[in-house]
């Protein structure tokens, strides 16, 4: 599929594929159809011509590696999930249409892969940061969804997660982060247990997307864990249905460009959207085109839709804190239906009310704290893949990892008073664990033995060992009460830990060490070949949007202006 390269034109030695091979990309027309003759729609069916007919059983990777196609509307899907938590809780007419809610919602384990990470201990104050995977699935498993979605020969195929971002939520509930990963990223898939069929799929490297074709959302959270290092509590995923309606419902959102656009060509890409330079309020259809484009913004690939993407969820999170237009009790009766027919949850957010507690933690993080990213990438070096950013996507992982915002702003926070040590060392319990059991590289046996001799060693004498294994990326070093912080940040510095690693944790009882993934051999951790210094935003390269940036306006390629 030829498009614009933010390396030049690289993309003129590439071979211009077909109709067929391009599935009707974005394929609106300028009356909002797709080409007579394009397949798995037509105007009869109503709704929504596919965006892609994305039938490949890779999810439409190809050569350039370029992510290309589905995103948009898929996205609409989450800003319906974000409309559809605000609503439920307030249109319930009684306890059977409480349970009838209930019933609509469709559940899953939550991770399907061996092993797992270990969950992070509360801080001080007993709060723990929130992780929610947001997924939107291209299944065509209704008539609706088939409506919706076109691409009616896709019925049966086993959906794709073509919508994949992190939502996470700080321990004090302060700011939230959101990171997206472009859907053609090259991974390792861990192995996944379907849980109706029992179906073993083996570990595999594969685009991102295709972890849900092993076994369901519970795969997918697992890869994500394993990729990033990220405890991941919960996952919600959207599909089709309800997905308009919702867009409507919000009144309208204000979008912006920087020049006229028509999201359209004569060979049919674009999503039909045009709009004259300056800023409207989308809903419905024209939404769901602006949710959709490719055609039409930056250099014509799935990265500058996700931008597009990330400027129209900030700005439908101010709409609905100034107040929806939904006030009439059978349109939110309706829209309750819809919303949670389109769900589905993990076995631990299982139930309406649970969903609604959870939209009253999320609305207690301020616009301004709001910071939306994309993972940092890279092309492969043949260019037909994406693959996370070597240090940068890393960096931005361990950000959450260590539930620091992305915005940079919580280095504006007054560090930790640093104490002198108040126990002997002999005397001092630290209790060494082998947090190394990465369902994908394995465990580093014995790694709680030498570390806890390297204490003994450094006269940590009462050091002692918990033979559990257990898995997460970092090496934490957690206290209980604040009179033992001089003494857990001697035993860092002994260690050559930074002070990063040292935390204070209301769930443990003494001093823990868990030696993590970070440090899988030597007695002492390693030196960082950097500066040192940890990260205290995000790099430039994950291209961050703040939630109150109301002047951001999306870059129009000129190849689609009038």
């Amino acid at each position: 599929m030829r498009q614009s390269s933010v390396r030049g034109d690289r993309s003129r030695r590439r071979r211009e594929p077909d109709a067929q091979e391009l599935g009707w990309d974005d394929g609106l027309y300028a009356d909002g159809g797709l080409p007579p003759d394009a397949p798995g729609w037509t105007p009869a069916d109503g709704g929504v011509p596919p965006e892609d007919g994305d039938t490949s059983a890779d999810g439409g990777h190809r050569k350039g590696g370029r992510p290309r196609r589905g995103k948009g509307r898929k996205v609409l899907r989450w800003t319906a999930l974000s409309l559809a938590v605000l609503i439920v809780g307030g249109a319930g007419a009684g306890y059977w249409y409480y349970e009838h809610l209930n019933a609509n919602l469709r559940k899953a384990p939550r991770s399907l892969g061996g092993g797992g990470l270990k969950k992070p201990d509360p801080n001080a104050f007993g709060q723990s940061p929130l992780n929610i995977l947001l997924l939107g699935s291209d299944g065509r498993n209704s008539a609706e969804n088939i409506k919706l979605g076109g691409a009616r020969q896709d019925a049966d195929r086993k959906p794709l997660a073509d919508v994949q971002m992190l939502l996470h939520v700080s321990a004090d509930r302060s700011n939230m982060s959101v990171i997206s990963i472009p859907r053609d990223t090259r991974v390792t898939i861990p192995q996944c247990t379907d849980p109706k069929t029992h179906q073993v799929y083996p570990q595999t490297s594969a685009a991102i997307n295709q972890s849900l074709q092993h076994g369901g959302p519970g795969c997918t959270l697992a890869t994500w864990q394993e990729l990033t290092g990220i405890y991941i509590d919960h996952f919600m995923m959207v599909d089709f249905s309800g997905v308009v309606d919702m867009a409507d419902a919000i009144g309208g959102v204000p979008v912006c460009v920087d020049n006229n656009v028509y999201s359209h060509d004569s060979k049919g890409h674009g999503s039909g959207l045009k709009l004259t330079k300056g800023t409207h309020s989308v809903k419905g259809i024209q939404a769901l085109q602006w949710l959709r484009t490719r055609y039409g913004f930056e250099d014509n690939t799935d990265i500058g839709r996700a931008k597009a993407q990330h400027m129209y969820m900030n700005s439908m999170v101010r709409q609905l804190k100034k107040g929806t237009k939904l006030t009439d009790p059978g349109q939110l009766r309706d829209l309750a239906e819809a919303a949670t027919k389109a769900l589905t949850v993990d076995d631990g957010l299982d139930t309406v009310k649970k969903l609604y507690d959870l939209a009253g933690d999320l609305s207690r993080v301020p616009t301004k704290r709001i910071t939306m990213v994309t993972m940092p990438w890279q092309y492969s070096p043949d260019e037909s893949y994406v693959m996370p950013k070597p240090g940068d996507a890393e960096a931005t992982f361990g950000l959450l990892r260590n539930d620091t915002a992305l915005d940079g702003k919580d280095r504006k926070k007054k560090p930790a008073p640093e104490p002198e040590p108040s126990t002997p060392k002999s005397k001092l319990g630290v209790v060494v664990q082998n947090g190394t059991n990465s369902t994908v590289s394995g465990p580093a046996s014995g790694r709680a033995s030498v570390v806890q001799q390297q204490l003994v060693n450094l006269g940590y004498t009462a050091a002692s060992t918990n033979t559990v294994l257990t898995a997460q990326a970092d090496t934490t070093l957690t206290y209980h009460g604040k009179a033992h912080r001089g003494d857990a940040l001697a035993v860092a510095k002994a260690l050559g830990l930074p002070k990063g690693a040292v935390r204070e944790s209301s769930s443990v009882s003494g001093m823990q060490l868990v030696i993590g993934n970070d440090w899988r051999n030597g007695a002492t951790y390693p030196e960082k070949r950097d500066d040192g210094k940890p990260a205290d935003k995000a790099p430039d390269s994950a291209d961050a949007l703040n939630g109150e940036d109301t002047k951001a306006c999306m870059k129009v390629n000129p190849q689609y202006t009038f």
